[in-house]
């Protein structure tokens, strides 16, 4: 099947690639490693022709960059798990720990006071998790990116503990301007759009800063291009 559609790929324009292999993984549907090695979600050997245009064209470093938010959202619309569905896998959940009731009901109660001061409460209340194991991200939005909704925050147990209050507030607020991003309908990332709001609300949009130090702000980088994502998305930093 990979050498199959390795050959549809190559007919359709697909250059400086060395390798095609398929998974079954929607959390990245595409993605083009440093070996120049290509992975694709095993549906997409069922997709015709213009889907898979579409993904050469995404790949192409010299295409402009509407052109390729059009491919992208061209090939993401192919319902790749109608002809490959993953493999049921049982939910990973962090076990709770004492306390968590609290801190959850206090994080709550942070992001409606940051929805207020900053957003004119426009946001909507969103599921707040606490996770153990995020060991180098402090906080991540989950984006749905078909429907574009957010679907929750997600905070660091590391950072909270180790951290000042006052580094969870900015951590909380940072995600706050992606959630704003993904209901304002604009593409969550970290470019212009972000800094700018980034800005207007106080957060610090390139601060670094390792979970485990005793100070600095919260922040961490981006995935590198080329890799898209379908279902829940994060966008962490």
């Amino acid at each position: 099947m990979d050498d199959l559609l390795a050959q549809r790929l190559k007919q359709l324009g697909l250059r400086d690639v060395d390798r095609v292999l398929t998974h079954t993984n929607r959390t990245v549907m595409v993605s083009l490693t440093a070996r120049r090695v290509l992975r694709l979600h095993r549906g997409y050997a069922a997709a015709p022709d213009r889907v898979l245009r579409a993904i050469v064209r995404f790949l192409d470093p010299r295409l402009r960059r509407a052109l390729r938010r059009g491919a992208e959202r061209e090939f993401l619309a192919f319902p790749v798990e109608h002809y490959a569905p993953s493999p049921p896998r049982p939910p990973r959940c962090d076990r709770p720990q004492p306390g968590d009731l609290m801190l959850l009901h206090r994080l709550d109660q942070l992001h409606g006071r940051l929805n207020s001061e900053h957003f004119a409460g426009a946001l909507s209340t969103l599921p707040i998790r606490v996770s153990g194991r995020m060991r180098t991200r402090l906080g991540e939005l989950s984006v749905d990116l078909r429907s574009g909704q957010p679907i929750e925050i997600a905070l660091s147990r590391r950072h909270i503990s180790r951290h000042p209050w006052s580094e969870v507030e900015h951590t909380m607020l940072h995600e706050m301007v992606h959630q704003w991003q993904a209901e304002s309908g604009l593409r969550v990332d970290h470019g212009p759009t972000f800094r700018r709001k980034a800005r207007e609300v106080g957060v610090l949009a390139h601060a670094k800063r390792a979970v485990g130090q005793a100070d600095g702000r919260a922040g961490i980088p981006e995935p590198s291009f080329p890799q898209v994502s379908s279902g829940p998305v994060t966008r962490s930093e």
